[in-house]
């Protein structure tokens, strides 16, 4: 049967190899009568379609024919491939007959020369009639059509399912979900087969009839045994660490399998960190919540474009052993943390654009959620909903400054600003954006929620920054969930960077801010920009007022907040944060066992 090349490539840290069918595949073949297989890949959009297939001399063909080209002249090329192949089978073959024995001499007995080939008949069927060399191959190479070349049938197979992105991530640790990243054509996750393997410990006895990926003691190549896990995602345990991972896919699309692939992890199974910051809370999520609820969690993650610097290492978190910091290891705990929590929103904050496509979303889409993403400048915003109990309907982020300048929704806001010169440059110099996200209810359509997502300015002087940010924030909320959608709830969600005791909080909770508050001239009277401001909804901080919510070596204090419609949800539950004990374990945040110098916070809504 057709297989895919079985070399070993390094593709981004992870070794790809062809390995045995599996009992899908065997199926497959089953059905098709033991034939040989030709894909086709052909789709509208592509000039050009592409053919694959092996020959008889176990080569590999992988053709790209232009969609309008004759039937015939692809025939021909696949019948002078197939020549070639023949003759250097035949090479191949005479080379070894004269290659030196055992004893230093050549190998007894004349060596006949092999007979001249000839090209072979090469031809296309459907349904039991040739194609007529004349037919466009868009035509001609229709799913179930045999192919022939010489005495050799293939069935062709027309854009079966099929990976085109399949990763391992590169660092793994015992007690930490493996989620590969995986993207396919023609096929979904939720049908394709999943089987985990392990590489058996030396002089480990071979299972009894032995693995389907099992090489015998004397190969090179390592030998392997079957986990029992055939889902999606892998927990390793601690009887895993020191060995590396298999994973053999086999992609689907609920009427039929495509081409299997396995993916080898390049490094061993790691021995975790022990006890996490977020396992205690993982008690209190671990189920998902019934439809009359939803979970929401809001996490600034600590963006690796800021963890990775000299300053960030020496200055800002001293206390934190250096691998702590790595990429590779934070996603780990970042993966179990979130997955653990079975949330319904998940907002997020400092989140590097790879970290979304090659952690993130993997993770979290293997558990059920789908994600938004906008980027800021070298970081984003992040947003993910259980596609259980929510779709998508639209997306309204902005970035502050544009809006600020250009919405007719902030020209009240933009007057008071110009007449305080040094303020308005400053404000319209920040990158923060806002994402905004309508969801609609799968169970319910009448039920709709705006779901508001922001970063606000960090700087500790930049109390008036915050402030306007948030009124043009609250103003492009309003209109989302009362002019486009009128009546529907709010959640907004965020690293605000104020403290309860600050005029943003005041701001959000209270419905107005005066004009002689002190935050108007938090940077000194130069900049002081006096004005008076009101937002029409009834807000209040889903989780409190926690001592902190942000614990770093200089500073520790409440800045995120997942604030709500009070006149539209209500709080079922607030998970509890980490205890002052566990927060300071290894003195302060991030550690090796909390991947950022936040925590998230994590509560139960319920509509009203």
């Amino acid at each position: 049967m057709w297989r895919l090349p079985g070399s070993r490539a390094a593709l981004r840290g992870v070794r790809t190899a062809v390995g045995r069918h599996t009992r899908a595949e065997a199926a497959t073949e089953t059905a098709a009568g033991a034939m040989e297989r030709a894909v086709v890949r052909c789709v509208p959009s592509e000039p050009k379609l592409s053919l694959s297939f092996a020959l008889a001399d176990g080569s590999h063909k992988n053709m790209q024919r232009d969609q309008s080209e004759p039937l015939g002249r692809a025939l021909s090329r696949i019948a002078t491939n197939a020549l070639k192949g023949h003759a250097k089978a035949a090479a191949a073959k005479k080379s070894r007959k004269n290659r030196p024995n055992a004893s230093g001499g050549a190998c007894a007995g004349p060596v006949s020369e092999p007979a001249a080939a000839c090209e072979p008949v090469v031809k296309l069927y459907y349904r039991e009639e040739a194609v007529a060399e004349d037919v466009l191959n868009v035509d001609a190479w229709q799913d179930g059509a045999v192919l022939q070349i010489g005495d050799v049938k293939y069935k062709v197979e027309r854009n079966p399912p099929a990976f085109t992105e399949l990763q391992l991530p590169r660092y793994i640790m015992a007690g930490f979900p493996v989620c590969p990243k995986l993207s396919l054509e023609f096929g979904d996750p939720a049908n394709s087969l999943f089987r985990w393997y392990k590489e058996a410990k030396p002089g480990a006895a071979e299972p009894e009839g032995g693995s389907p990926s099992s090489l015998s003691p004397s190969s090179p190549f390592p030998s392997w045994t079957e986990t029992g896990v055939n889902e999606r995602v892998y927990t390793p345990s601690n009887a895993d660490i020191g060995l590396r991972l298999k994973l053999h896919c086999t992609p689907g699309n609920g009427q039929r399998f495509g081409p299997s692939r396995e993916l080898e992890s390049v490094c061993p199974v790691e021995a975790g960190p022990g006890t996490c910051t977020f396992d205690q809370r993982h008690l209190y999520t671990k189920k998902v919540t019934d439809d009359s609820l939803i979970r929401t969690v809001s996490y600034n993650l600590l963006a690796d474009t800021y963890a990775q610097t000299e300053f960030s290492r020496s200055v800002l978190y001293p206390y934190c052993a250096p691998y702590a910091l790595e990429l590779d290891y934070r996603q780990n705990l970042i993966q179990k943390e979130l997955t653990g929590y079975n949330a319904d929103l998940i907002c997020l904050q400092e989140v590097d654009r790879n970290v979304f496509t090659d952690s993130l979303v993997p993770a979290l889409e293997a558990f059920g959620l789908e994600g938004v993403f906008r980027i800021k400048q070298h970081e984003g915003l992040a947003t993910f909903y259980r596609k259980t109990k929510f779709t998508l309907l639209s997306q309204h982020d902005i970035s502050f400054h544009e809006a600020l300048e250009s919405d007719q929704l902030h020209k009240e806001l933009l007057e008071k600003l110009v007449l305080y010169p040094s303020a308005q440059e400053r404000v319209l110099q920040r990158s923060s954006v806002l994402q905004v996200s309508v969801l609609q209810s799968t169970k319910d359509s009448s039920k709709r929620i705006c779901v508001a997502n922001t970063h606000l300015y960090w700087h500790p002087k930049g109390g008036y920054i915050r402030l306007i940010q948030m009124a043009v924030a609250l103003a492009h909320i309003r209109h989302v969930s009362c002019d486009l959608y009128p009546g529907i709830p709010v959640i907004f969600c965020g690293d605000f960077n104020s403290t309860p005791s600050t005029g943003m909080y005041h701001f959000a909770v209270n419905g107005s801010i005066p004009e002689d508050h002190e935050d108007w001239a938090s940077n000194g009277e130069e900049e002081r920009c006096n004005m008076s401001l009101t937002h029409v909804f009834k807000l209040k901080s889903a989780c409190g007022e926690p001592a902190y919510t942000n614990y770093v070596g200089g500073f520790h204090g409440c800045l995120d907040y997942i604030f709500i419609d009070s006149n539209a949800l209500e709080v079922e539950q607030v998970i509890p944060l980490p205890s002052h004990e566990e927060v300071t374990t290894h003195q302060a945040l991030p550690s090796v066992s909390h991947p950022s110098d936040h925590i998230a916070l994590v509560c139960d809504l319920k509509w009203k």
